[in-house]
Order: structure tokens, then C-alpha cells, then sequence
């Protein structure tokens, strides 16, 4: 299985942009990712999934926005990082709760 390749940024946002101008137009629209993306040496579908991304962010198309993509990562992370102290604290609670249970002597 191949690595996937990443596109410069700037590659990337001359395609996106070109596809959607090419994309308005009715004689043009058919065929715009396949036309585009062998003239930029781009996949089509690597192609159509950026058009898609950005017409989200642009709220051409209803979706989840880039940023609120980011935002919900990030919130996932702080959750697992909680959720994991959360259970250290409770195992170190009840480690300290059978520690004064225990008869002195």
C-alpha cells in the first residue's frame, strides 16, 4: 500500500480553485475533477474531497466545518486525558482507603 502523497498548499488551493471556476460553468461542470486533476497532476478524487471541504467552509454545503473538525479533536483528546487521570485518582483513592482500612501495629 502506498504512502499518500501530500500536495504543496499552494497546488492545492490553484486546483480547488480552478475546479470550482470550471465547475459553474454548464459546458464545463462535467468532468471538471477528472480535466483539472490531470492537468495539475492531482487525483480527482483527492480533488473532489478538497472542493467538498471547502465549499463545507464556505457554507456552500451543509457539514461539519474544518474548524469545528479541529475543535471536536481537540475536545475528544481532553476527554480521553480526563477520563484517564480521572481513573488514576480513583485507584489511587481507593489504594489510600484500604491503606487506613488496615489494622495499625
Amino acid at each position: 500500500m502506498a504512502a499518500p502523497r501530500e500536495y504543496p498548499d499552494e497546488i492545492r488551493e490553484r486546483a480547488t480553485r480552478m475546479t470550482v471556476e470550471a465547475r459553474k460553468d454548464p459546458a464545463t461542470r462535467a468532468g471538471a475533477f477528472k480535466r483539472v486533476g490531470e492537468h495539475l497532476g492531482i487525483h480527482p478524487e483527492t480533488l473532489r474531497t478538497r472542493v467538498r471541504l471547502v465549499q463545507i467552509d464556505d457554507g456552500l454545503r451543509p457539514g461539519t466545518t474544518s474548524s469545528e473538525s479541529q475543535r471536536l479533536l481537540e475536545l475528544e483528546k481532553e476527554n480521553r486525558e480526563l477520563r484517564r487521570a480521572n481513573a488514576i485518582l480513583k485507584s489511587a483513592s481507593a489504594f489510600f482507603a484500604a491503606e487506613l482500612d488496615r489494622p495499625q501495629r
